[in-house]
């Protein structure tokens, strides 16, 4: 596993923030609002997944990409609108307009043509999650053990394509969401959870548990935000919004609640052709992290 990963909550992860817009289908749904008419922006996401997109302690919907969503839709006059939404119905969601964009640590790698996508801008992996104490040290060690993955998510995708290390488990269980699959671990009705990084860090450090990661990553990938195919006016006003956060110290600040450790701004110029649209613009934020255990 590499040395230095992408960071958000204190968790080791190597952020690279180069959004672009997310947008409805037609534009924007339409909701009345006081004496005028105010545009919605609808964000699919899944609320069991910290530190990008959870309930928080008052009872709120927060979290790293809402908080930047909820900020975009301010500055654009638009009226945020949260929406927790079931993960394996997430396509039928964005498809019937239901949501404007999926905008929650979406894994972007293996779904380039499904979606139109912002730029990528947080490095993840997919990771084994064991107790300290289990005796599990690297992925030939689960061989016999029993092991948790979340419904459609990129772990189970990861797993999918490597059917070797899949068959050497004694039983893959499919759970709804990773606070299901932590309480499995916890009790021991489990030995292993494959998830992504940013969220086992977090669940780890919040548990205050002894788990820890096993140093053999099982996939590398990117998180971008996922909307509609062929979306890009919405996109390309979001992505102005978002560079301008950058400028002008939003988007740190908005790191700074979610981050511990340490960590430096590392801006930069970025120019990348995405076929209709150029984006050129600075990087949002790149937050880098020495691995440590928690």
């Amino acid at each position: 596993m590499k040395k230095k990963i992408a960071l958000i909550m204190a968790l080791a992860l190597s952020v690279t923030t180069v959004f672009a817009g997310c947008g409805a289908k037609d534009d924007q749904k339409q909701r009345e609002s006081g004496s005028g008419t105010q545009k919605t922006f609808t964000v699919g996401f899944d609320q069991d997944f910290p530190p990008m997109g959870f309930v928080g302690d008052d009872g709120e919907y927060t979290g790293f990409d809402l908080d930047l969503a909820k900020e975009v839709a301010d500055r654009l006059d638009m009226k945020f609108v949260p929406k927790p939404i079931s993960w394996d119905a997430k396509d039928m969601e964005l498809s019937s307009g239901g949501i404007d964009c999926i905008w929650n640590g979406f894994t972007m790698t293996g779904r380039e043509d499904k979606y139109t996508w912002s730029e990528p801008y947080l490095n993840n992996e997919q990771v084994f999650v064991v107790k300290k104490d289990s005796g599990i040290k690297t992925q030939a060690d689960l061989a016999g053990k029993v092991v948790d993955v979340q419904t459609d998510s990129s772990a189970q995708k990861a797993l999918e394509q490597q059917e070797k290390l899949q068959k050497s488990f004694k039983e893959l269980k499919i759970v709804a969401d990773y606070n299901t699959a932590f309480m499995d671990l916890e009790s021991g009705a489990v030995d292993a959870i494959a998830m992504d990084i940013v969220v086992a860090k977090y669940q780890i450090e919040q548990r205050k548990a002894d788990f820890v990661l096993l140093d053999d990553a099982l996939a590398s990938e990117e998180y971008a935000v996922g909307f509609l195919k062929g979306n890009d006016e919405l996109r390309d006003k979001v992505q102005k919004t978002l560079e301008e956060m950058a400028e002008d110290g939003t988007i740190k600040k908005i790191s700074e609640k979610m981050v511990s450790g340490r960590y430096h701004d590392n801006r930069k110029i970025i120019k990348k052709d995405r076929g209709l649209v150029k984006h050129d613009g600075p990087l949002l934020s790149q937050i880098e992290y020495e691995k440590r255990e928690v």
